[in-house]
C-alpha cells in the first residue's frame, strides 16, 4: 500500500467543529464514529440548507409561476448543476435525481433490462458486489431470460482482470460493477473495465456509492454509460442521490416510472414523455434532499478532494499497521488500491461480539455480511467487523479502535 502525507495545514479539528454529532458521548465516553461507509455524519452547512429551504423556500417545483415556487425551483436545478460540475457530467440533461444508489440500479436494470436484455444474453457483474447490484440484475434476467455472470476475486480482495476478458462476448449487453468495495475498500480498476467492455460496444454501469466520498469522479473521463451514488454517504442527506447516464442511452430507455413531472401529454389513449432529466423524474421530488445534496456538494468542493483523499489515506495507512499488530487479528481485504474501510477477524470471536464490546467503549463500527453474502461465503466467514474512516476521523480514533479490539481479543480469549 503505498503511502501519501496529508497536507500539514489541513486542519481536522476544525472539521469536527463542523459535525455538531460528533461531540456527543455515547455510552458515558466520547464517542468514536467508524461506519462513515454505511452513511458519514452531516456538517452544520448542509443541515442549515435544508432547514432554510423548509423555512423559506418551499413550495412544489416546475408547476408554479408564483415565486416562492420559482425559488424552490431555482433551488432544485441549481443542485442538479452544482453535481453535474462535480461529476463533470456534458449535460445537467444526464444528471438525473433518485433516492440513492439502490434506486439508480434497479432503475438501469429495469429500464435498460426491458429494452435490451433477450432471452440468451448476459449481464456481468461482480464477486464484491452491495446486494443492490446483485438483487436488480437477479430479477430482470429472471423477467428476460438473460444470465448473470460473475467475476471472481481474488483472497486479496481484487477481481480476476484476465477472467473478466474472457467473459466478454457478443452475448454481453451490459457490465454492472462497483467502483469502490464496500466490504473490503477495493478500488477497482474501472479505467480498464470500462474500456475492454466499450472495445465490444458494451456499456457500462458503475456503483459509486463508496467512491463519492473519497475520489475525484470524472464521468467524461471515466467514459462510463452510467454511473450512480447517494447522498447520505457524502455528508448529504438520506433518501436522494443521483443517476448519471448518457443521453444516448437515457433516451432510448422507457420511463421507470409513470405519474407527473415525466409526461409530455397525457389522453386515455396516449401518453408521450418529457425531455431528460424529467422524463425519469415522476411524482414531488425530494426538493429538501437535493438542496441538501447540493450543499454537501459545495462543502466537499471547499475541502478538496486531493485533501480528503490525502488525509483518509493517511488514517488508512495507520490504521492497518496498527490493526496488523494485534494477536490474532485476520484483516479481509488487502488489494493495493484501497480506499478508507478495514474488514477484519478475531480468531475465534463472532464479529457481533466484537461490535458489541466497542460499543460498550463509546466506539461505532459496523458488524455482519455488509450486504454481501456471497462475498462473505466467498472467504467462507460468517462476516466482519468493518471499520471505515471519514475526512472527520483523527489519528486518535483509530487508537481508541485499537485498544477496544485488544480489549475485545482478551475477553472473548
Amino acid at each position: 500500500m503505498s503511502t501519501i502525507t496529508a497536507d500539514k495545514s489541513f486542519d481536522v479539528q476544525a472539521i469536527r467543529s463542523e459535525f455538531p454529532i460528533l461531540e456527543r458521548e455515547m455510552r458515558n465516553k466520547p464517542m468514536v464514529f467508524l461506519d462513515s461507509a454505511a452513511s458519514s455524519q452531516k456538517p452544520d452547512a448542509v443541515v442549515k440548507a435544508m432547514d432554510y429551504y423548509y423555512q423559506q423556500q418551499h413550495a412544489n417545483v416546475h408547476r408554479g409561476v408564483y415565486q416562492l415556487s420559482q425559488e424552490a425551483t431555482d433551488a432544485y436545478e441549481k443542485a442538479r448543476h452544482l453535481v453535474q460540475g462535480f461529476i463533470n457530467a456534458p449535460s445537467e440533461k444526464e444528471v438525473l435525481f433518485v433516492r440513492g444508489t439502490t434506486e439508480g440500479i434497479n432503475l438501469v436494470a429495469s429500464s435498460y433490462g426491458r429494452k435490451f436484455l433477450e432471452e440468451g444474453d448476459e449481464v456481468i457483474i461482480s464477486a464484491m458486489e452491495h446486494h443492490s447490484n446483485i438483487v436488480p440484475w437477479q430479477l430482470i434476467c429472471e423477467q428476460t431470460g438473460a444470465k448473470l455472470r460473475v467475476i471472481p476475486v481474488t483472497d486479496e480482495g481484487e477481481l480476476i482482470m484476465e477472467e473478466y476478458e474472457q467473459m466478454l462476448n457478443e452475448r454481453t449487453k451490459i457490465v454492472a460493477v462497483v467502483h469502490v468495495s464496500n466490504t473490503l475498500g477495493t478500488i477497482n480498476p474501472v479505467e480498464r473495465i470500462i474500456e475492454l467492455a466499450h472495445a465490444k460496444d458494451i456499456p457500462v454501469l458503475l456503483d459509486g456509492a463508496q467512491a463519492i466520498p473519497h475520489l475525484k469522479i470524472d464521468v467524461q473521463a471515466l467514459d462510463v454509460d452510467f454511473y450512480t451514488f447517494s447522498g447520505h454517504k457524502m455528508f448529504g442527506p438520506t433518501g436522494i442521490g443521483i443517476l448519471y447516464g448518457k443521453e444516448k442511452w437515457l433516451n432510448a430507455m422507457p420511463p421507470y416510472q409513470g405519474g407527473g413531472e415525466m409526461i409530455e401529454t397525457v389522453s386515455f389513449e396516449k401518453t408521450t414523455f418529457n425531455e431528460l432529466p424529467h422524463k425519469f423524474e415522476a411524482g414531488t421530488p425530494d426538493i429538501a434532499g437535493a438542496v441538501g445534496l447540493g450543499a454537501a456538494v459545495e462543502y466537499m468542493e471547499k475541502i478538496g478532494h486531493e485533501t480528503i483523499q490525502k488525509h483518509e489515506h493517511e488514517l488508512l495507512v495507520y490504521g492497518t499497521e496498527a490493526m496488523s499488530k494485534i494477536p490474532g487479528i485476520r484483516i479481509i481485504g488487502t488489494a493495493e488500491e484501497k480506499a478508507s474501510v478495514i474488514s477484519f477477524l478475531l480468531d475465534g470471536a463472532h464479529p457481533y461480539d466484537v461490535g458489541t464490546i466497542l460499543d460498550q467503549m463509546g466506539i461505532a463500527v459496523r458488524t455482519g455480511h455488509h450486504c454481501t453474502q456471497p462475498l462473505m461465503d466467498r472467504y467462507g466467514i460468517p462476516g466482519t467487523v468493518r471499520a471505515s474512516f471519514a475526512v472527520y476521523n483523527t489519528k486518535e480514533d483509530i487508537d481508541r479502535l485499537v485498544e477496544g479490539v485488544k480489549r475485545a481479543a482478551k475477553m472473548l480469549g
